[in-house]
């Protein structure tokens, strides 16, 4: 294979498909162009779980290799409220500094006989003369916002603002620090990167934000500058939670996440790969992972379709968007959670909280089997506050009493109780009309808000919006309200009640 490849964009995915598809077939020209110098980037630290590694490591063990001589590794989750501290295990991930992962992937490529041009920055027009271009040139692509028209890529941004930064503090795993300050709620991920250095990223919602003066920083200034004045009130605010440890800054300032798609990842000869063509919210950890599996599904591609460079990048879309879909769909409900924690911290007790965070995106079942202990202890908790386990707890509103938590519809609509019925939208840009009819709704002072319809993640909103924003209890009407399902819900704090669809 002859190919002259050029990849624009020097980061893990662009490097690591460089040099999979120069190891792969020798005799192809392959040059990466990268903006920046060879020493810079930024960010700090970059976080694969235990599950998502076997594919990346049979493709070339490089990763396994850096992550075992270099990487950070942790079990346990912790989250760390109100002076508690909670940790669920079975949730092996590794981290490792985002530096010295590049600087080893520089190498692998370079060994293989990849062409690295740093401090290069090339427009499509300069790349005429090559069979295949990948643009890895990160989120804010020039080349797919140049191809927009045929590409149609768009984005979601996210309510809550964040920043990064790293710590000199040492954190165990991957720690979850909430903490309100005189402005608000503010929480941290933090982790582990290296010895005597963690990353540290910052979470407000925006009102929080512009109370504590955080808004003034000058966006304009070029990429490097980084927020001293957050950097000084951020320490201040976590001085305890990281024992007085100075926050480390690379191009540390404050944005909203921005969830990437596009209608295509190819046109012509050029293909998108990684944040290029795709972003999910940092909480899930796979921007890196995400990029290094795009990058094995094009070299396998090319491959396979020798001398067919359009068979090639349909076959590299057809294999690698359903994962990132897949990831993409499972990150939301995380994103959410980031843009409601305020509300969270304020009104469930701090081993619910802890539940109601891990259980964001899968069910209790799932959690007790990788740590029977943290779920064992928040069904403690709910016993010694209710008498009874979650599904058996009685419950009582105004003049019905409920034997348990999961209900039929008859019984709720003969109990003599006001209802308000509520149908959530199948899409979250409809949550904004039906915030509106809850609140309309919720005038009329009903004893149980019942909440239908639309997708799980929009019931949950309206739920919790009605529940623990107004106080009134609330009823959610599932398709498959499965035991698991149920105690889930409940026990996490996302409903009161629920029903089976067509149960009667």
């Amino acid at each position: 294979m002859n190919l002259r490849i050029a990849c624009v964009g020097g980061g893990p995915g662009g490097l690591f498909f460089a040099a999979l598809a120069k190891q792969a077939h020798p005799e192809a020209d392959i040059t990466v162009f990268e903006r920046n110098r060879a020493e810079d980037t930024f960010g700090f630290g970059v976080v694969f779980s235990d599950a998502t590694l076997a594919g990346i490591n049979a493709a070339d063990p490089v990763l396994r290799t850096a992550l075992d001589e270099f990487g950070m590794h942790w079990d346990d989750i912790e989250v760390r409220l109100k002076g508690e501290t909670f940790s669920c295990g079975g949730n092996g991930m590794t981290a490792i500094v985002r530096k010295t992962l590049l600087q080893l992937l520089q190498e692998r490529a370079t060994a293989a006989g990849v062409d690295l041009r740093f401090s290069t920055e090339v427009d499509l027009e300069d790349l005429d003369d090559y069979d295949l271009v990948v643009a890895c040139d990160g989120a804010n692509s020039r080349i797919r916002e140049r191809l927009a028209d045929r590409l149609e890529p768009s984005y979601e941004t996210a309510t809550a603002k964040f920043i990064w930064f790293g710590t000199t503090y040492s954190f165990d795993g991957l720690t979850f620090v909430h903490v309100r300050g005189e402005h608000g709620v503010f929480a941290v991920h933090g982790y582990p990167i290296a010895p005597g250095l963690s990353t540290f990223i910052v979470e407000t919602d925006e009102e929080t934000w512009r109370r504590a003066g955080l808004d003034d920083f000058d966006v304009t200034q070029p990429p490097g500058a980084s927020d001293m004045r957050s950097k000084e009130y951020l320490e201040k605010l976590f001085a305890e939670q990281i024992d007085g440890h100075p926050l480390v800054v690379n191009n540390s300032r404050w944005a909203n996440f921005r969830t990437r798609r596009a209608a295509r990842w190819t046109h012509g000869n050029v293909a998108l790969l990684g944040d290029a063509a795709h972003t999910a919210h940092f909480s899930v950890g796979s921007g890196t992972k995400m990029a290094m599996e795009d990058a094995i599904a094009l070299a396998t591609a090319l491959g396979d379709h020798p001398d067919d460079v359009p068979g090639a990048l349909a076959a590299y879309e057809s294999a690698a968007r359903p994962p990132v879909e897949r990831i993409q769909c499972s990150a939301r409900p995380s994103l959410s959670w980031w843009e409601h924690f305020g509300r969270y911290h304020d009104t469930l007790e701090p081993w619910q909280f802890a539940f109601h965070f891990l259980s964001r995106s899968i069910g209790a079942e799932k959690l007790a089997r990788r740590d029977p202990g943290f779920v064992a202890g928040a069904r403690r908790a709910w016993t010694a506050a209710h008498g009874a386990g979650v599904l058996a707890s009685p419950l009582t509103i105004g003049i019905c009493t409920f034997a348990g938590r999961r209900v039929a519809l008859d019984q709720v609509a003969e109990s003599g109780l006001r209802l308000l019925q509520v149908s959530a939208p199948p899409e979250e840009s409809g949550l904004a009309e039906a915030r509106v009819a809850l609140h309309d709704g919720l005038a009329d002072k009903p004893d149980l808000v019942v909440v239908r319809g639309g997708s799980p993640l929009c019931r949950i909103q309206l739920s919790e919006e009605s529940r623990l924003g107004r106080g009134v209890p609330t009823l959610l009407v599932l398709p498959d309200a499965t035991d698991d399902v149920v105690e889930t819900l409940v026990l996490a704090g996302r409903a009161d009640l629920v029903a089976g669809e067509g149960v009667r």
